[in-house]
């Protein structure tokens, strides 16, 4: 009898596992192979855009791409702009790019920044283009909120530009004047106390300032005194005589308090000592001084006045060293850069409009732009090399610039009067401005500490307290 052998698989191995036969065949009706290997179920992957998260994607991406076409392919790019010009004229034509580089020739920009530094690459065995390359700026792309994410009621706010009536401690309390009252706003507990009135001296409050560590605050008056008042304590410590006129602006030195006045002059005094014993008059303006902040090496102390002057004075001299003469307005806006050692940034008044910059250490003018407003203030900022500026007559708004490009980064409008007082958090993140409209606005509009400076065990006097 002859054998018939069916084509038909066993319905299963264990069905067929107990016949007999020359061999066995397995099913593999059964098997789950996308539970076991997920080529079937398997999620379908997002797709990446340019600015995605592969390796070739995002800044840290553009730049790696960049640097490996100088190395390999001898591109010559020394920045991440140029390679991102090439591919977004490659990427229209060419959508399914299967090429690993895509290289078309640009022009490379030399960095004068650059050429006056040593590379911290100079020790990496790639070429100099790519050190270039690595030690150029990329664009830091960041939102500045449009709008203030605080707002507070300053009634009796004075409208004034030759004032000074608000400043930030240290110990992040904010010191407003209001009229014949010094007032205190702690922005950690969001509470508003009043520190002291003048009203029983028939006086005003025209100007206030901090101490740099926080414990004293500093109140002009518009008799010409001076009062400091320890905060902790709740009590005034002293009052300054000397000025004949209002005093509109304070700035302080350690233990030492500049005051300018509408007398013309600037008066120096120790709060330590007597003040007969460490005073020091200042002459060099011929109309009210409106302006003062000290250098941040603490060596020189920048002064403007009504009479369209920008002077400076050491602390060994009574008369100005060096004088600037290009400002066609009153000049109250002053700001030191934390950056650069002996800049110095200057505004003016509504003649003026112009925000103009100083090499004080060569003594020679370097760049200036027109505003188009008023210049009331100007204020660096820690981490970063921008600086704001706030304005009056006639758009009363806000400006973010990009130095040295003067770039806008942002302008901010709200104050519906002229934006005469401005101070920044001890952060250096967040600016309060005031204006006429009796509102204080607080706006983020520098970016945070990039990296921590860490201190090396090998440096002695990291150690010494």
């Amino acid at each position: 009898m002859a054998t018939s052998w069916s084509l038909a698989l066993p319905p299963s191995p264990v069905s067929s596992a107990g016949k007999s036969g020359d061999r066995y065949i397995p099913s593999r009706a059964g098997a789950t192979w996308d539970l076991r290997f997920h080529s079937q179920r398997e999620a379908p992957r997002p797709k990446q855009t340019s600015r995605g998260s592969g390796a070739a994607d995002g800044k840290g991406g553009l730049l790696y791409s960049a640097l490996l076409k100088n190395e390999l392919l001898g591109a010559g790019i020394e920045n991440v702009q140029e390679l991102e010009a090439d591919e977004r004229s490659v990427r229209p034509s060419a959508p399914s790019r299967k090429n690993l580089f895509t290289y078309s020739p640009s022009t490379t920009h030399w960095s004068p920044d650059t050429a006056s530094e040593v590379s911290p690459y100079a020790l990496l065995p790639v070429s100099e283009r790519s050190q270039n390359l690595l030690t150029s700026s990329r664009p830091v792309t960041r939102n500045i909120a449009r709008r203030p994410f605080k707002t507070i009621e300053a009634p009796v706010l004075r409208e004034d530009f030759y004032l000074n009536l608000l400043d930030w401690s240290r110990l992040n309390v904010i010191t407003v004047g209001l009229g014949t009252r010094a007032c205190l706003w702690s922005a950690t507990t969001c509470q508003m106390t009043r520190l002291c009135d003048l009203s029983g001296d028939g006086d005003w409050v025209t100007s206030v300032g901090w101490s740099e560590r926080g414990k004293f605050v500093a109140i002009g008056t518009q008799k010409g005194a001076v009062q400091i008042w320890d905060v902790a304590a709740e009590k005034r410590v002293s009052v300054l005589e000397g000025h004949k006129g209002r005093v509109g602006v304070l700035a302080w030195n350690a233990d030492q308090i500049s005051s300018g006045s509408r007398d013309r002059w600037v008066l120096q005094r120790d709060v330590r000592a007597k003040p007969q014993q460490s005073r020091r008059w200042l002459r060099g303006h011929k109309k009210e001084v409106c302006g003062l902040k000290w250098s941040p090496d603490r060596q020189l102390l920048a002064s403007g006045g009504s009479d369209n002057m920008l002077l400076l004075w050491n602390p060994a001299s009574l008369k100005p060293i060096q004088q600037y003469a290009k400002h066609e307005a009153a000049v109250k806006a002053i700001a030191w850069s934390p950056h650069q050692r002996g800049l110095l940034a200057s505004g003016g008044g509504t003649a003026d409009r112009c925000v103009r910059f100083w090499d004080t250490l060569t003594r020679q003018p370097l760049q200036s732009v027109n505003t188009g407003s008023q210049v009331c203030n100007l204020a660096w900022s820690r981490h970063s090399n921008e600086l704001v500026s706030t304005h009056g007559y006639s758009e009363n708004q806000i400006v973010v610039w990009r130095y040295p490009s003067l770039t806008q980064v942002a302008k901010l409008t709200g104050h519906s009067y002229r934006v005469l007082y401005l101070a920044v958090s001890p952060d250096g993140q967040v600016i309060v401005t005031g204006a006429g409209d009796q509102i204080l606005r607080f706006w983020k509009v520098f970016p945070k500490s990039q990296s921590r400076a860490s201190g090396s065990v090998l440096n002695l006097f990291d150690q010494i307290r």
